[in-house]
């Protein structure tokens, strides 16, 4: 919908007074959040997203009258394709009015936001600091008074401050603050929103009949309903279309033509009518329309006085294209107006414009420069030097993907082809670190196209790979370039920019891992000394874990408590990487990185966060996997959504869903097989084995483990030989070959897995409590059972327990047995792994018939009617039970109402015999620490 005159849903009562015409459903969904916010009962957050005229800023305008008329602090930003490349821009508009409280921040937090508005000098600490302070100073402001902030158009808003308002989207619950963002469904400027924004649709057509008729109550009614067919319910083209008819085509009296035009074609409707805008007016409006800060006085230019004022404002407001507000800020009807006056100029007409908004700049503001830019013809040098530095500058602040676009633009205004093939280079290495992999692959592919200066090679040689790798999901330019680059920059006098140095060595590392090509093994330990403690550390946890990685985790741990290794991407990929190989992902480590970088590196805490969490029990988030997945492929990172997808097998494989995994495996492995990526294709086999042993094929899983690890020592194996380790031992023994899994273990001892990582000393502890002799089985067990944190490999945990269960049954020592099993069972019950369920269903069958008992179905009962069927089998009361219990008698009779039918039985006497001996119920084990 539209606000105000015929955009307005409601002319007589005025934007907010009531629900707009066919957004009652969200109206209702925003003033139900403005009462949260009025009385303190918590905050909120909302994404409207919707196409073009769709009436996305018509609702944030209602919401804003709604707000000012209640009190509230109202702040606003809009995106603008001008100014995307700003970094933190948006995020100044918002906070500008709260500034003047930046002494309720705390003096880190102060120079952080200032660095980062461009108010001081220097770099910030990150973008979690920045966001730190934004929250800070929106809480300060709601302690007075409710917030609310509108985002318009976030699909133009600079990746900077896009970071910063999913940041304060994510934490604003507890504070009176409502947040209501916009943007367009198209592209990815809504990766990493709310995973059901509210999405804005056509009108119905009583709806759209109804605004017709508000709008435009002379149309004949044949027009009407053909304007309504041509515009599908969007309220701008229900707005514009009419307004393009003759005064014969409204009033039915001359047939219509044969198309009026839609969506983009509407674009075509408002530059018609920009062409009878006076000179001095179009001017005005096209100046605008590149301002979208306001901060230039758009008006003060073309007329000096009132008068002349007057007259350039009046055909700009009658056409419908803007209006001037308070503060002599010109105010687009719809963004949709300011793309149309931009796309009907003129190269000419633009660089006039833009110089005009560079002269009203002072000198040091970024956005003159970028002006400066769009106005200039041909190369210029000195600017382009000016652009380099100030995207260079950006960048280092954090801004990778807009300091990419301003290296982008000083390499058009070159002036000799050396120059810019360097800053082509560069904006391609910021671009793939901003997460715009799509924009530096195209960059890549440009800058193949000549000549690469010797000084820039190695520097191109990171970008080629860099796409390669992530992109196309290819490693075969990683062997044949960085090793020579590597070896250029380590010379004897060679000086590398940065830690060009560290990442190339990460991205051969990864390239290694991934193929298990010894070339790459090779170089890496050549170039140890070269790169950093954490580099360093990651090289150890990957290269040959049983050998390099001991004490990895514990490392890797003391690095993230200390901080020693640096918050910067590139650390944060190293250390992200490191903790994959050992399961060392802990809530620190992600908590240090995860709401701070671009996608390159929340895209590396996110596979992190998949993997924990199967890992660790999580398993209610399996689709996040491929959610992820979704997000990297339309980032271009083809890479990372092969991964997603390979941990979404992993939990598919736990539930042992074969159909599931086949489909999986069929939509990656092509991908993988031509990228010789074993890291996939081995790991895809030890899930399909995984899968035979939840439904007790443990031949078929033998054999498929026994064809993918090494015989004998377990060195040079990969960096993840720990998880088929534990499964190769269970299958060994399912299928009757206990002198493997023996020697199995024997390996894993003289390995000394277990200095590796807690899990690698769990899964150690387990599979030798698995081939223990019956005379030291129960010590074996206990150990296993006390590795610390054993209880956070939920899934493994629970298989034990089952296997343990199995053992005492067969030896009747039914009591310990049920309790293993019962609580294993439960276990898988809530990860959803039924054929798991199964298993433990049937050893505790087997456990009940070889000590004579009648079979029951007490697996069936919650943990709540097993204490109450347990004590009830001693011979209490009801009301004996319910003051053990702290229940009512009346709630005991009703648990034994539905306990009885679950058992098969009818009677209180009855309990006794289909619970004899059988110890209390305990609750799962699913926590982690």
């Amino acid at each position: 919908m539209l606000s105000g005159g015929r955009g307005g849903a409601d002319v007589e009562r005025g934007p907010g007074d009531t629900a707009l015409v066919g957004r009652q459903r969200e109206c209702a969904l925003l003033e139900r959040s403005l009462e949260r916010a009025r009385s303190a009962a918590g905050g909120s957050a909302t994404v409207l997203r919707g196409d073009a005229g769709i009436g996305k800023t018509a609702l944030l305008d209602w919401t804003a009258a709604r707000a000012e008329r209640s009190g509230f602090t109202v702040l606003r930003a809009g995106g603008s394709e001008a100014e995307v490349g700003i970094a933190f821009g948006a995020l100044h508009q918002v906070l500008r009015p709260l500034l003047e409280n930046s002494r309720a921040l705390s003096r880190p937090q102060r120079t952080a936001l200032e660095r980062a508005l461009g108010l001081r000098d220097g770099l910030p600490s990150g973008g979690f600091m920045v966001g730190a302070s934004a929250l800070t100073l929106l809480a300060e402001e709601a302690r007075r008074r409710p917030v609310l902030i509108l985002v318009d158009d976030l699909h133009w808003v600079d990746s900077s401050s896009a970071a910063v308002f999913l940041f304060l989207h994510q934490r604003i619950t507890g504070l009176r603050t409502v947040m209501v963002c916009a943007g367009r469904p198209d592209g990815s400027a809504l990766d990493g929103w709310p995973a059901h924004p509210v999405d804005l649709g056509a009108l119905s057509g009583d709806d759209s009949r109804a605004l017709l008729r508000r709008w435009h109550p002379k149309l004949a009614t044949a027009t009407a309903e053909r304007v309504m067919e041509e515009a599908a319910g969007n309220p701008l083209a229900l707005a514009e279309l009419p307004c393009q008819l003759a005064r014969e085509h409204r009033e039915g009296v001359v047939p219509l033509p044969e198309r009026l035009p839609l969506g983009q074609r509407l674009e075509a409707l408002f530059v018609r009518r920009l062409r009878s805008l006076p000179a001095d007016a179009a001017r005005a409006l096209l100046v605008a329309a590149l301002d979208s800060a306001g901060g230039s006085g758009v008006i003060r230019e073309p007329a000096p006085d009132q008068d002349g004022t007057a007259r350039v404002i009046e055909p700009i407001e009658a056409g419908g294209f803007a209006r001037l507000d308070h503060t002599g800020r010109l105010v687009f009807r719809h963004p949709l107006v300011r793309s149309a006056v931009i796309a009907s100029a003129s190269p000419v007409e633009l660089r006039a414009a833009h110089r005009t908004l560079a002269e009203r700049l002072p000198e040091d503001d970024p956005r003159r420069l970028l002006h400066e830019a769009s106005a200039a013809e041909g190369p210029a040098e000195p600017l382009a030097a000016r652009l380099q530095e100030a995207g260079t500058r950006i960048a280092l602040r954090g801004g990778d993907a807009e300091g990419a676009l301003l290296l982008d633009r000083a390499a058009a205004l070159s002036a000799d082809p050396g120059s810019r093939v360097r800053r082509l280079t560069w904006a391609a290495v910021m671009s793939a670190r901003g997460g715009r992999l799509a924009y530096a692959a195209r960059l890549v592919k440009e800058i193949e196209r000549g000549p690469v200066p010797k000084d820039v090679a190695p520097l191109f040689a990171y970008a080629v790979v860099y796409v390669d790798q992530s992109h196309h999901v290819d490693f075969a330019s990683s062997f044949s370039l960085l090793p020579g680059a590597l070896a250029a920059l380590t010379a004897p006098g060679a000086s590398a920019p940065g830690d060009l140095v560290e990442q190339m060595f990460f991205k051969l590392l990864l390239a290694s891992a991934y193929t298990g090509d010894p070339r790459g093994w090779e170089t890496l330990e050549r170039h140890r000394d070269h790169v950093s403690p954490a580099a360093r550390l990651c090289h150890r946890a990957w290269a040959d874990p049983p050998r390099t990685a001991q004490g990895a985790e514990a490392e890797l741990r003391a690095m993230v408590t200390r901080g020693t290794a640096g918050r910067d991407a590139g650390n944060a990929w190293l250390l992200l990487w490191a903790a994959s190989a050992v399961d060392g992902a802990d809530a620190n480590l992600l908590r240090l990185f995860g709401g701070e970088h671009a996608y390159a590196t929340s895209g590396s805490v996110a596979k992190a966060r998949c993997h924990r969490a199967f890992l660790r029990g999580r398993w209610d988030a399996a689709e996040d996997c491929p959610r992820e997945a979704d997000t990297a492929e339309e980032l271009g990172y083809h890479c990372n959504a092969l991964l997603f997808r390979l941990y979404h097998a992993h939990f598919l494989a736990g539930r042992g869903d074969e159909q599931g995994l086949r489909a999986v495996r069929e939509r990656i492995e092509p991908a993988a097989s031509r990228a010789r990526m074993r890291f996939v294709t081995d790991r895809l086999d030890h899930l399909e084995a995984l899968v035979a042993l939840a439904h007790g094929r443990h031949e078929e899983a033998y054999d498929r483990l026994r064809r993918m690890l090494p015989t004998g020592s377990l060195s040079r194996g990969p960096a993840w030989f720990h998880l088929p380790f534990f499964d190769f031992v269970v299958a060994s023994l399912g299928c009757g070959r206990r002198e493997e899994a023996l020697a199995r273990v024997a390996a894993g001892r003289a390995a000394r897995m277990d200095g590796v990582s807690g899990h690698h000393a769990f899964l150690l502890a387990a599979a030798s409590a698995l081939t223990a002799d019956d005379d030291t089985a129960d010590a074996a067990y206990a150990a296993a059972y006390a590795v610390p944190g054993a209880g956070r490999w939920v899934f493994e945990l629970a298989r034990l327990r089952l296997a343990h269960g199995s053992w005492l049954g067969r030896r009747g020592r039914r009591a310990e047995a049920e309790e293993l099993l019962h609580t294993a069972c439960r276990t898988f019950r809530e990860l959803r792994a039924a054929p798991w369920v199964e298993q433990c269903r049937a050893e505790l069958r087997a456990v009940r018939r070889s000590s004579g008992a009648a079979d029951s179905d007490t697996d069936a009962l919650t943990p709540q009617e097993l204490r109450i069927a347990r004590l009830v089998a001693t011979g209490l009361t009801n009301k004996e039970v319910g003051a053990a219990l702290h229940l009512s008698p009346r709630t005991v009779g009703a648990h034994l109402y539905r306990i009885f039918p679950k058992l098969g039985i009818t009677s209180r006497a009855a309990l006794a015999r289909a619970l004899p001996g059988s110890p209390p119920a305990h609750e799962p084990l699913l926590h982690e620490s």
